[in-house]
């Protein structure tokens, strides 16, 4: 809601709230004038005293007028706060906050503090703006920091400064101090983000949001919630994100929200929170031994609170125990706040344990942790909420007419009682699912569908999670490629911001591919485009987040504006304006770079081309390394890492002519065509004949790339330590089975070397089949013996390299590789029988198999007159397997030492049960087979 209120007028809002503010500290030095308000004789005032004294520790307190800064303070300011984190939640508070407008004086006044960072490749010191490092123990442990300050405040109050207005005023003014230098020496909000003692508060009742709170990850606008932004001269606004906190409250709430609320330091504060405020309210009734103390609210207007420091802290039974309330104080309030966490844990514990229960009674599916405590956290957030409001402010709700406190009462119970409906729903499935239906209805309308006639007057935003991906399946214009295209943009736009890692893409999409038709393997594919696109997308060591993009888009925004006001800055050079941009934003060099070549389409695209073009010679050099005759090491493990590597040329290719595509008759396309020719890779010839370039291209450039390039003729010889680099390059890939077969060609080609690799990689931070194979290494020596003596790598890679299986996910794969066993067999050995039942699928993967087929007669015994020799890497008998059926033929094994894989028919069928891909795969392997064995009978026969 608060969204909707553009920043200048925010900007006066703040300003009238944070002069109110000072205000009421000013107060608190001098303020002659509202004591009179307070006289026991001022004929109208409802605020005048009464002459009844108040009991405290079985004595009378009298009172005297009194200044109404501490009371507008305690009674008004502070319970209005929280009430608005409810109801409208952080976004408003934050925007909102006097302090965290004063914690920003410093960026106004440009005065803040910078660090230099070190340009590891030329060596250039940059001025950057100094943030919180993630790793820090500050960035760890901020809640705890916040929590210990929040503790420490409300201790203060009670001993302090609750009545003491000079107190008060120096620990507000401290406060805002402190605001201020933590402005100084980090960007961003920092103060709000490590430091505020108010934050805590805002995570308990404004998350996962407030009850009028917005939703960022649905919202259509790129500024989300209270994230930071500047006005601009012209009035539209603009991101001043600098990343300063991830993840970040004021961009996504509820996105930070499911991302803490696992984590021990997230309960604590939620349960620490409801003891804490507990505690409170209920130490002023220890103290005095009675209500009236608290509700009269004489503890305001006590003009001696810090003589009774060290007097009895607790009042019990009608007698004062003899503990100082200085003491007293931290007491209480620690043990109550100890007795919340442990509380709230044990409820949880014991929710854990019932939902179990019932949920192996009824047979459903039981809470999610996740769901579970977030339903307990709402329960909390609503009992703390109500209980709060029975006593703040109440000293001088009392004062009005009663219908106007039921009024009050009434209000704030319906408002708890919505936002509680409102929370309980929510859960990290359904946010996710509308995240991604957010994402995907971006894609939908960059590819500018017609979809209006479908929508009966709507638009694409007003549709929900569900509408969006039946609207996808009956879009007449929506094709498989259209479809792959929109998914291939969510897929990037989430590992961009860090939504998803390469690991949990799978998982976390899982959903939105079910609803769109995609594929597991169609998945793995497009990560593999988007890492030939761009690697560092992948690499698991280049961290994303949303804060990052979202402050690399305001860093954007700003060079490109300033760019187009001083035209002529490119000539200039390094201007003052974009030094100063950098410093604001964070800017890094590679950061910089990539920028500025993606400050248009065209440039990015050529950019992009430019980088493949670049990495594209070392493909087409890894692949001739292991393709060269000199090389006899293990064929079936190269062919394995020369088609990964084909493949990843083929994707290369394929993301420049895309490049080229969108380039159309820009003046850079001759050169990138003519740098493309001197390469002359034969696979652009396939990939210009199977897909539809000639629509997508411009004549001249398709007829450009059919001509024969003018490159240099190469030798296939390449050096030993050259084919080493690239093994060792492959030996970096995310694929396991790339890097197994990687790691045992590195120790075939050289020993010591693979030694060295496979000692390095045998821990158990490496891949079970990595591991695996390099302590198989290690156990022979330098000398490596044949793939055999790696069974567990055998078996993937011949099943990868089998023409059937060849492009299954890896998943795939391994399921069917520990089903499946090795055989060998001696010359002449029988390896199945006529008439024997079909119960394994046999992989040819050494030596020579003779097939006995029974021609004529089929009564007739012994074998039959013809015979059929079968090669490495073929399979025998599939048609009978896949038709579950009794073989016709007999086969035995033609050479010494044959080697089969045996993959039993019952595990084949498993994994056709629960794997669709393969199991489509498998029905074009069973109809090619049935074609070629039709094309074999005999004509008569066939008529």
């Amino acid at each position: 809601m608060a969204i909707q209120l553009r920043e200048s007028r925010m900007h006066v809002i703040r300003w009238i709230l944070t002069t109110g503010w000072l205000l009421i500290i000013a107060s608190l030095f001098f303020d002659p004038w509202s004591a009179a308000l307070t006289d026991p004789g001022h004929p109208w005032s409802p605020l005048r005293l009464s002459e009844a004294c108040v009991p405290v520790q079985d004595r009378c307190l009298g009172e005297q007028p009194y200044p109404l800064g501490t009371t507008l303070f305690w009674g008004a300011v502070v319970p209005s706060g929280i009430f608005i984190l409810l109801v409208f939640g952080h976004e408003l508070w934050r925007r909102i906050c006097p302090l965290s407008f004063l914690s920003q004086i410093p960026r106004a006044l440009g005065l803040q503090r910078q660090i230099a960072k070190l340009n590891p490749r030329t060596g250039e010191r940059r001025p950057q703006l100094a943030k919180v490092p993630a790793d820090s123990w500050l960035a760890r442990h901020y809640s705890s920091v916040q929590f210990g300050w929040l503790f420490a405040g409300l201790c203060g109050r009670i001993l302090f400064f609750n009545a003491d207005r000079l107190v008060l005023a120096a620990w507000l003014l401290g406060t805002i101090a402190v605001a201020m230098l933590v402005g100084w020496l980090y960007g961003g909000k920092a103060w709000c983000q490590y430091f505020c003692p108010m934050a805590p508060v805002q995570s308990v009742f404004s998350a996962p949001s407030g009850l009028l709170g917005s939703k960022a990850h649905l919202s259509e606008q790129p500024i989300t919630q209270s994230m930071c932004r500047t006005t601009l001269p012209d009035g539209s606004e603009q991101s001043a994100c600098v990343a300063c906190q991830q993840p970040c409250i004021d961009i996504d709430a509820e996105r930070m929200y499911w991302a803490r609320i696992t984590t021990p330091a997230f309960a604590f504060e939620r349960y620490g929170y409801v003891g804490l405020v507990l505690g409170y309210f209920l130490y002023y009734y220890l103290y005095a031994g009675n209500w009236e103390y608290y509700f009269s609210g004489i503890w305001v207007r006590q003009s001696d609170q810090l003589a009774t420091l060290l007097s009895p802290g607790l009042f019990l039974f009608g007698q004062a125990i003899p503990i100082p309330r200085l003491v007293a104080v931290p007491l209480v309030l620690g043990l109550f706040t100890w007795l919340g966490v442990v509380v709230g844990r044990w409820i949880e514990a014991g929710a854990r344990s019932r939902e179990r229960r019932l949920a192996a009674r009824s047979g459903a599916m039981p809470l999610s942790p996740e769901q579970l405590r977030h339903r307990i956290f709402v329960v909390a957030t609503f009992l703390v909420f109500n209980f709060f409001f029975l006593f703040a402010g109440r000293p001088l709700l009392r004062l009005l007419p009663p219908w106007v406190q039921y009024l009050f009462d009434g209000a704030l119970v319906a408002f708890s009682t919505l936002w509680v409906y409102k929370a309980w729903r929510r859960n990290p499935e359904i946010y996710s699912r509308e995240n991604l239906a957010s994402r995907f209805r971006k894609q939908l309308e960059r590819l500018q569908l017609d979809v209006g006639r479908f929508l009966d007057g709507r638009t694409l935003g007003d549709l929900n999670a569900h509408e969006v991906y039946v609207l996808a399946k009956v879009l007449p214009g929506f094709s498989s490629e259209k479809r792959h295209e929109a998914y291939k943009g969510v897929v990037r736009e989430a590992l961009e911001e860090g939504y998803v890692s390469v690991a949990t893409s799978l998982e976390v999409l899982q959903q939105m591919r079910r609803e769109l038709g995609i594929s597991d393997e169609e998945h793995e594919q497009l990560l593999e485009e988007l890492g030939v696109e761009d690697p560092t997308l992948l690499d698991p060591a280049n961290r994303r987040s949303l804060e990052d993009q979202v402050r690399l888009s305001g860093y954007r925004k700003s060079l490109d504006r300033l760019m187009r006001l001083q035209s002529r800055a490119q000539e200039q050079g390094d201007t003052k304006a974009i030094r100063s941009l950098r410093r604001r934003y964070g800017i890094t060099a590679a950061e910089e770079e990539e920028i500025l070549g993606g400050l248009s389409p065209q440039a990015s695209a050529a950019q992009k081309a430019e980088v493949l073009l670049q990495r594209l010679p070392e493909l087409i050099e890894a692949f001739r390394a292991l393709q060269q005759p000199s090389l006899p090491e293990a064929p079936v493990v190269r062919a394995l890492l020369s088609g990964h590597i084909r493949h990843r040329e083929q994707l290369s290719l394929r993301a420049i002519l895309w490049a080229l595509a969108t380039l159309q008759q820009d003046p850079a396309v001759p050169a990138l065509v003519a740098d493309l020719q001197k390469l002359s890779p034969l696979v652009l010839l396939e990939l210009l004949e199977q897909e539809p370039w000639q629509e997508r291209l411009p004549a001249e450039v398709l007829a450009a790339l059919t001509q024969p390039g003018t490159g240099a003729s190469c030798s296939l010889v390449v050096p030993l330590p050259v084919t080493l680099h690239h093994l060792d390059t492959l030996l970096q890939d995310r694929n396991p089975l790339i890097q197994a077969s990687a790691l045992f060609l590195i120790a075939r080609l050289d020993g010591p070397k693979g030694q060295a690799q496979a000692a390095a990689l045998r821990g158990g931070a490496s891949a079970p089949l990595l591991a695996s194979t390099a302590e198989r290494l290690l156990a022979q020596g330098d000398t490596p013996s044949s793939l055999e003596a790696c069974p567990e790598l055998e078996k993937r890679v011949v099943l990868a390299t089998c023409e059937a299986f060849r492009g299954l996910h890896l998943d795939t794969i391994n399921a069917l590789a520990e089903v499946s066993e090795l055989r060998r067999y001696s010359a002449g050995a029988l390896i199945t029988e006529t008439g024997d039942t079909c119960r394994e699928l046999l992989l040819l993967i050494e030596g020579e198999a003779l097939v006995h087929y029974r021609d004529g007669d089929p009564s007739a015994d012994g074998p039959g007159t013809r015979q059929e020799r079968f090669r490495p890497g073929q399979m025998l008998d599939e048609l009978e397997v896949l038709t579950h059926s009794a073989t016709e033929n007999t086969i035995t094994a033609a050479q010494e030492g044959t080697r089969l894989l045996a993959v039993p028919v019952d595990g084949f069928d498993a994994l056709l049960d629960r794997d669709q891909d393969f199991a489509k795969r498998v029905l074009e392997l069973e109809t090619r087979q049935l074609q070629r064995f039709m094309g074999t009978l005999p004509a008569a026969v066939a008529g």
